[in-house]
């Protein structure tokens, strides 16, 4: 099963405004996922552990995420994203990797066509 690593804003102005990034990323999961994909979401898996413990630090959390970037195999964008330092370093990455990065969950294929892309041998010039 293909794996998508959802990307967007974590951080906000207010404890409400974070909360609320967590939640666009679990609603772009959840319909990344209705693809067929298996949703990689970071905000789901630390949301809140930085407020629980703030000693373990904001260095810890970014390399962790980007870590799971690294094992998935396409980005798909929150809104929001285009003010979001960590969501560029993040597409970034996914650039570096030779990874696809869709700005949104719309532009996704369903994850069967998606892999029946992928296995077709590329062109020659």
């Amino acid at each position: 099963m293909p794996v998508a690593y959802i990307a967007g804003p974590y951080r906000g102005p207010t404890r409400e405004a974070v909360t609320l990034n967590i939640q666009s990323a679990r609603q772009v999961g959840l319909l990344v996922s209705r693809k067929h994909w298996s949703a990689i979401i970071p905000h789901a898996n630390t949301g809140d552990l930085d407020q629980i413990d703030p000693n373990i630090g904001d260095e810890f959390w970014l390399a962790a995420t980007m870590e799971l970037l690294r094992r998935a195999d396409v980005v798909v964008l929150c809104p929001g994203w285009e003010a979001s330092s960590g969501t560029l370093a993040e597409i970034a990455e996914a650039k570096r990797l030779g990874l696809m990065v869709y700005e949104n969950h719309h532009v996704l294929p369903f994850a069967d066509a998606w892999r029946q892309q992928e296995q077709k041998p590329a062109a020659l010039v």
